[in-house]
């Protein structure tokens, strides 16, 4: 895994041959970089990583400067490998890594954030309710983005706030907001 920009970049962390997580590849996350740098101010942002993996969404955020980013992964192995990036970093007052799961997380944060990444296996069962759950509860603030990673099997094009997709080879991003 290597950062691709901002303060830590070019940092490389290598989870190991048993790592079970699916990372977002270096060709999407930096495109999906650039379409944010381009957009957000990242100074400012509270920032959210559901399904984490690796914690390259979170460590790409805490890296361009956002102040607070929250990292969710159930997985202990995983969680364990993104605490031990955050200490090695020296960022344990940026990044937050919670060993939950991600739905539970959902349904009981009373934190709002302004940017929210959700990286679910492409195949779980309930990713089609994912927008939804999180649209619908008071996570993401009023003018934020959710952004969700996702397999070209899966279309949300007809959910509402729906705005649109960006396709970087398998993967594909869809995004979400209430403002247009």
């Amino acid at each position: 895994m290597r950062i691709i920009g901002g303060t830590f970049k070019s940092r490389i962390f290598r989870p190991g041959k048993s790592f079970k997580a699916r990372p977002t590849t270096d060709f999407a996350r930096e495109n999906l970089f650039n379409i944010l740098e381009n957009r957000y101010d990242f100074e400012n942002k509270k920032v959210l990583d559901l399904f984490s993996g690796t914690g390259s969404i979170s460590f790409e955020f805490a890296s361009r400067g956002c102040m607070n980013v929250t990292s969710v992964e159930l997985d202990r192995f995983h969680h364990q490998f993104i605490g031990s990036v955050i200490e090695t970093l020296g960022i344990k007052r940026i990044v937050k890594a919670l060993n939950v799961d991600a739905f539970k997380f959902i349904n009981r944060s009373s934190e709002g954030f302004d940017l929210i990444f959700a990286d679910p296996p492409y195949e779980l069962k309930q990713i089609a309710e994912i927008p939804n759950l999180i649209l619908n509860s008071n996570l993401l603030n009023n003018e934020g983005l959710l952004i969700l990673e996702h397999g070209k099997t899966n279309d949300f094009s007809s959910l509402p706030f729906f705005r649109e997709l960006r396709k970087y080879g398998s993967v594909h991003f869809s995004f979400f907001s209430r403002i247009e």
